[in-house]
């Protein structure tokens, strides 16, 4: 029932979980769970965490029951990589090279492959939902269709240059995402996407669910070889928020890293003297407000959530003063679980825009006008606001909410308390009224990214459950059941296989 790789095994058929306590049974559906599981391929190894090869577990849970299975990703990388016993495709943080005794042309056709980088569709970092189908995604061009039960991959699909791995879903079901497009008819922009849910037409029928993707407006790129990165993006009932940061790709040293010995990641450049630029874009006619919203450099993976209020947009975000986080997740740091003074731990950031014109109101004047926040938006010059965060916290992230309050004034946060080091050994529920923290942790374990799962026609924003997988070393893995209210555990299914600390998790509840 289970294969096995460089000791790591799977289990693709369902395995039945050993409940302790009690697991409320109104709790109906599948937690899907994704994240780099292989780091070696025969005497090859990967170099950073992120890059490793895709595991995907699934847990299923109906009437107090948990059922769990796990599969690779049986992507082009992982067949590749497979069929030649080492790593032959190119990830962010690692450069493959062909192996020594291969000829000249074979090496020659691998040095042309990365001059322009043809990315790996490894999608290790979540799970995403475009009609009624499901696709592993990490932050490439490709993103490859799963099967959300049986976790069998299906088909690669390329929607456009780059895209991020968090899109929003409105209450109709569509998608939202964003892309970039590089160097096209001499022009870069940032691209924000609409796949629509699928019309009741074509249900049932096995129709291509991207091809009906619409681009719903581009922001042009503040230069055209140099586009900056990001993770997710915000969106409320009338914008979008995009946060165009300081953190660059360099597309010119890209497409050298191969030939010069380095990784591509090594080609991302953090500009610390540039400011970041907020892009608000109207979403009824795709086209950004008038005013220009800036604030100081930082480095944004994950937005927590935006919403609207008496004439301004606010929008949360886990923002770092640098980019080292990244090299946090080096396999050799990570191996050595030593402190890294380097660390710097991430701010839970507010930001606060106003809508209204600024026409008639005196420069070094705040505009913002909400009671309950220290953000401030100073008028520079005639259409132009310096944005200051209020900062809730720190050493907070992977930030998750109840998702029916996305685009809407929420108040709880769930996520991983990263105080002393990026890899998390508790998770956290925010209360960003009061700044109150709760927590759950245990001796020696390691939680993944917390999953709120609302309670059907729940009493409030935080009546429901969390769910987190936990790693154990040298002990059998669990995922544990929280009350969202109180943070309290209320039980926990223990994992007849092994569990890795993954990246993002995804749950469908029972009927989708």
């Amino acid at each position: 029932a289970c294969s096995s790789l460089l000791g790591l095994h799977t289990w693709p058929e369902p395995s039945k979980a050993d409940v302790k306590g009690n697991i409320p049974s109104w709790l109906q559906g599948t937690l899907l769970r994704n994240g780099p599981g292989i780091f070696s391929v025969g005497d090859t190894s990967y170099d950073h965490w992120f890059d490793g090869m895709a595991i995907m577990h699934s847990f299923n849970f109906k009437d107090g029951e948990v059922t769990h299975r796990s599969r690779f990703l049986r992507s082009d990388t992982y067949m590749a990589n497979m069929a030649a016993n080492r790593i032959v495709v190119s990830e962010m943080g690692t450069m493959a090279y062909p192996d020594p005794s291969k000829n000249f042309i074979f090496k020659a056709i691998t040095f042309l492959n990365h001059t322009v980088p043809d990315f790996t569709d490894n999608g290790a970092s979540n799970f995403m939902k475009y009609g009624n189908d499901y696709f592993a995604t990490s932050e490439t061009n490709y993103i490859r269709k799963i099967d959300p039960v049986t976790l069998e991959t299906q088909d690669k699909y390329l929607p456009v240059n780059l895209a991020s791995s968090h899109p929003h879903y409105d209450k109709e079901g569509n998608a939202y995402n964003m892309g970039t497009s590089i160097a096209e008819k001499g022009k870069t922009k940032y691209m924000l996407f609409k796949v629509p849910a699928v019309a009741e037409k074509d249900e049932g029928k096995n129709v291509p669910v991207l091809k009906n993707a619409e681009v719903v407006c581009s922001v042009p790129c503040r230069s055209l070889l140099t586009p900056s990165y990001y993770h997710s993006f915000g969106m409320t009932d009338n914008y979008f928020i995009f946060i165009e940061q300081p953190l660059k790709l360099d597309i010119l040293k890209m497409a050298t890293a191969y030939m010069r010995g380095v990784n591509w990641a090594s080609c991302m450049k953090y500009c610390p003297d540039e400011d970041t630029l907020i892009h608000l874009i109207d979403r009824r006619t795709g086209k950004e407000v008038e005013t220009k919203y800036y604030t100081g450099s930082m480095v944004v993976y994950h937005h927590v959530n935006a919403f609207e209020e008496d004439g301004h947009v606010v929008f949360d975000v886990i923002a770092y003063k640098d980019k080292g986080v990244y090299d946090m997740f080096f396999l050799s740091k990570l191996n050595k679980n030593t402190q890294d003074d380097a660390y710097s731990k991430p701010g839970y950031k507010r930001f606060v825009l106003p809508i209204q014109s600024d026409k008639g109101i005196a420069v070094g004047e705040d505009l913002v006008k909400l009671k309950y926040t220290t953000a401030s938006a100073v008028k520079e010059k005639e259409g132009k606001l310096r944005c200051q965060a209020e900062v809730l916290c720190e050493g907070f992230e992977l930030p998750r909410i109840n998702y029916d309050f996305n685009g809407k004034k929420h108040r709880f946060v769930y996520g991983c308390g990263v105080e002393d080091s990026a890899l998390s050994q508790m998770v956290a529920k925010l209360d960003t009224e009061t700044k109150e923290r709760v927590y759950w942790s245990e001796d020696n374990c390691w939680p993944s990214e917390p999953v709120f799962i609302p309670k059907p026609n729940g009493e409030s924003e935080d009546d429901g459950v969390v769910l987190a997988t936990v790693v154990n070393p040298g002990q059998p893995g669990f995922i544990v059941v929280l009350d969202g209210r109180t943070f309290k555990e209320v039980g926990r299914a223990y994992i007849n296989a092994e569990l890795q600390n993954g990246v993002h998790g995804f749950f469908i509840p029972q009927g989708n």
